[in-house]
């Protein structure tokens, strides 16, 4: 299957240069972009390129472990370890099976001794022992902190495009203790066939705030810019290496009314296997994601009722993973 053989499959996003110290051309560029696609890209995010290398290098041995061993760190209730090929369905309409991908979770460290713990989305993270991979852990650590430093410089970005004062999604109610969430992911070379409901991973949108995604050079992802159209149109997006693409997720679009979009996208396979890094910013457990009053009126009334990031994380989670119990 010739994924990207025509050019004008492959769409040019919004670049925002995290290091520019014209904050209001940033600002203007994320706002377009959350007003078109719900797509952009960053660079100059801070994290150096051999941190970026050194998790996919990692992210490789372990998806190259045997299936009796990457079973062992199966995901367990608090949305932690490993998910196999098809545990995850995120287009139930379309697709026969499931995503053809392998992932691995990984959260905030919580102890289970901690209070935090009792809840659905915090606790401890599964890890690989040391003596199968050696140095593993300390990598994937490192790599969350870094990505939720470049989260929250992108979430005040967000804020001003929305004539917010820069630290709105910094309070201690929304990002004081998030359910931050790094998933690494493998899709295995099985050629996607959209006729037959085969695909990498299915049609689907984002639960959270953002998503900060980092990929290797190998094409699959499409984003479709307006998800209620019919017929429906896709395009390819190609990755900036070093960079990350960022996308808005559900709640984003529920505290705006619908003005920034999550986006709709999906993952199409050739026979090559791909590897992407995403990391899931989602606000704390009781946070209540309810229309900005800014972006509502009388004449514009909010769309969407008011709800907990808990509640509807458990909802979305519960829509297209396979059980976890507890869950």
């Amino acid at each position: 299957m010739e994924l990207c053989s025509r050019a004008e499959e492959i769409g040019v996003l919004n670049c925002v240069d995290l290091e520019d110290p014209d904050i209001s051309r940033s600002v203007s560029l994320v706002k377009q972009a959350c007003l078109d696609s719900g797509f952009f890209h960053v660079i100059n995010h801070g994290i150096s390129e051999e941190l970026m290398e050194e998790v996919f290098v990692q992210s490789r041995k372990f998806f190259a472990l045997n299936m009796e061993e990457k079973m062992e760190l199966l995901r367990n209730k608090k949305n932690r370890g490993y998910t196999p090929p098809l545990d995850e369905k995120l287009d139930a309409t379309n697709q026969a099976d499931g995503d053809y991908k392998e992932g691995f979770y990984i959260g905030i460290e919580f102890s289970e001794d901690d209070s935090q713990s009792e809840k659905p989305f915090y606790g401890p993270n599964l890890w690989p022992s040391e003596d199968l991979l050696h140095g593993w852990r300390g990598t994937m650590e490192q790599f969350h902190q870094e990505a939720l430093r470049v989260a929250r410089m992108v979430a005040r970005l967000l804020a001003l495009a929305l004539d917010l004062e820069a630290h709105y999604f910094d309070k201690p109610e929304i990002l004081g203790q998030p359910i931050a969430v790094l998933r690494l992911l493998h899709y295995e070379g099985r050629v996607s066939d959209p006729a037959k409901g085969i695909f990498g991973a299915g049609a689907h949108t984002d639960f959270g705030l953002i998503t900060l995604l980092a990929t290797d050079d190998v094409p699959g992802l499409q984003i479709c810019e307006d998800k209620d159209s019919q017929p429906q149109v896709w395009r390819f997006v190609k990755p900036i290496k070093g960079g990350f693409l960022v996308n808005l997720g559900d709640m984003l679009e529920r505290w705006t009314n619908g003005i920034f979009r999550s986006t709709l996208h999906r993952v199409l396979m050739g026979a090559e296997e791909r590897y992407s890094v995403a990391f899931f910013v989602e606000p704390s457990h009781e946070c209540v994601v309810e229309c900005l009053p800014s972006c509502c009126s009388d004449a514009n009334p909010p769309k969407f009722p008011p709800v907990t990031c808990e509640r509807y994380l458990t909802q979305r989670y519960q829509e297209t993973h396979k059980e976890v119990p507890g869950l």
